[in-house]
């Protein structure tokens, strides 16, 4: 391991943990919104698989234990592990719950060749499963880890020539946006030594940020140190408790509080923090320490969330004491990069924080989001949820009679609205409506919307809907319209038939 970098993996993290509380035997799965999120060994033996629907995991495994997903137990069963290998090296940073970032070099430097099985023997906890791996960046060095490889040095492009594309979407801590591996994928690009040929603007001009992120993975880009030299300006928070905190509710509180200060204090110096060192002075004197790291910028929630783990487990792992002094010094921060308010991380933590404000001075119901659902017209595939309130995966499903796409850009007003009312002409004038035998009267000719008139170029439809009428719902028929007006612009319409009248259901851009 003469290396300088080593990555500790738990394989399915999640499962581990939840085995270790729970001390289940047998086929495990951790699910949530009532899909399998992670599997043990034994149960993906069975063929159950990641996203698979828990009624059918069961159906193929009936002896199979499900458990609810919790991402505080799994940090705070972590956090022994992650202390158990403080006595064998000096650098350790948390990736996330189940992966682990080493100073290897210095490690070898101190133990000699045994520093890797010292490592793998530190980290063994009651039977749960460790790769490691090395290599010269932290990104090589985690992929290495899944494959339990030891990657010689200046040999990483070597290595990772081999492996398949579909790592970079398997390890959430490399950053990589799981939908541009896919498309990568389906453009016929079968390992990361085919990406890292490709020319890096060639991939960024097509796939942006996300792309060039996995193109850096891809050719072993130079990537931050574990524990660099450079020792940033101290922006370091502190908060002295007047009781002692001794139950992890009060911890819960104390973590958002210190973490709304740091963020603050960082937003003052224009800084985003990448790795966050947790510090805590207990009732006897000791100080324990441990450090996060992200590959995305820490959030203030995001902070308060790994405060909250840490504290967490070690409260919960008995003997700490109480804590009476709490810090969080960030030792790795930058300039946020310049970003638009709905562009990527920074803009997008403007943007929730000042919706967060708005639900707790208006109430959660008050402040709502658009999400995709099933249906066959346009506004019946949209439904609004509160803002950052979980909602279950809506299945695809086929819709007979479903608008096709593409959808309308626009939504009119509703069938009930005046601006919605339109009329449809054929060539002597007359009005146009649909039949009993859902078939239009004539052929349209002209269209009149209010105050405007267009000259009517192409049609299609009708389509009658058959609504549930023992739930009061109208029977209608659908028709998209194409018409050019005076300024010779053609317009385009969705339009409904219903109650005797053509309504605007929705415009086309």
């Amino acid at each position: 391991m003469s290396l300088r970098i080593a990555a500790l993996w738990f394989p399915d993290w999640p499962a581990q943990a939840a085995r270790l509380v729970t001390e289940k035997v047998g086929p495990l799965a951790v699910v949530a919104r009532h899909r399998v999120r992670v599997c043990s060994q034994g149960a993906r033996a069975l063929g159950i698989r990641r996203g698979m629907k828990v009624r059918q995991a069961q159906a193929l495994c009936p002896q199979l234990h499900v458990i609810d997903n919790d991402p505080e137990r799994d940090a705070r069963v972590f956090v022994p592990i992650a202390d158990g290998l403080d006595d064998v090296v000096a650098s350790i940073e948390v990736m996330r719950p189940g992966l682990i970032a080493v100073d290897a070099g210095s490690a070898e430097r101190f133990h000699g060749e045994r520093a890797g099985e010292m490592l793998l023997d530190a980290a063994g906890y009651r039977g749960i499963d460790v790769f490691i791996g090395a290599a010269d960046e932290i990104t090589t060095a985690v992929l290495a880890a899944r494959t339990g490889t030891i990657v010689r040095p200046g040999a990483s492009q070597d290595f990772l020539a081999q492996l398949p594309i579909g790592l970079l979407a398997a390890e959430e801590a490399l950053g990589c946006d799981d939908a541009v591996v896919d498309s990568l994928a389906q453009l016929g690009i079968d390992t990361l030594g085919q990406l890292a040929e490709l020319p890096a603007s060639a991939v960024t001009t097509r796939f942006g940020a996300a792309g060039a992120r996995c193109h850096e993975v891809a050719r072993a880009g130079v990537d931050k140190r574990v524990a660099p030299a450079e020792k940033p300006p101290d922006h370091s928070v502190t908060h002295v408790p007047e009781e002692e905190i001794t139950r992890v509710d009060e911890a819960a509180f104390v973590a958002r509080h210190l973490a709304a200060r740091l963020h603050r204090r960082l937003e003052q110096a224009a800084l985003a923090c990448h790795r966050l060192r947790v510090s805590v002075e207990l009732s006897d004197g000791t100080t324990l320490k441990r450090i996060w790291r992200t590959r995305e910028v820490l959030t203030e929630a995001a902070t308060a969330d790994r405060v909250r783990w840490q504290l967490d487990g070690w409260l919960s792992a008995g003997g700490a004491g109480a804590i009476r002094e709490l810090t969080l010094s960030p030792l790795e921060v930058a300039p946020p990069a310049e970003e638009q308010l709905w562009g990527q991380s920074r803009g997008k933590e403007i943007a929730h924080r000042a919706i967060e404000r708005a639900q707790s001075s208006l109430g959660t119901d008050a402040v709502l989001q658009p999400r995709a659902v099933g249906g066959r017209g346009v506004a019946e595939r949209i439904e609004l949820v509160p803002f950052g309130e979980a909602v279950e995966d809506t299945e695809a499903a086929e819709w007979p009679g479903a608008i096709l796409a593409p959808l309308p850009a626009r939504l009119g007003g509703g069938p009930q609205h005046p601006a919605a009312r339109i009329r449809l002409i054929d060539a002597t004038a007359s009005d146009i409506y649909v039949t009993a035998e859902a078939l239009l009267s004539s052929v349209p000719c002209g269209l009149g919307w209010g105050q405007h008139r267009y000259l009517v170029e192409a049609w299609a439809g009708p389509w009658p809907v058959a609504g549930r009428w023992w739930a009061g719902e109208e029977q209608l028929a659908r028709l998209q319209v194409v018409g050019r007006g005076e300024d010779g612009q053609p317009r385009a319409w969705l339009l409904m038939w219903v109650r005797g009248r053509w309504r605007v259901e929705a415009t086309y851009a």
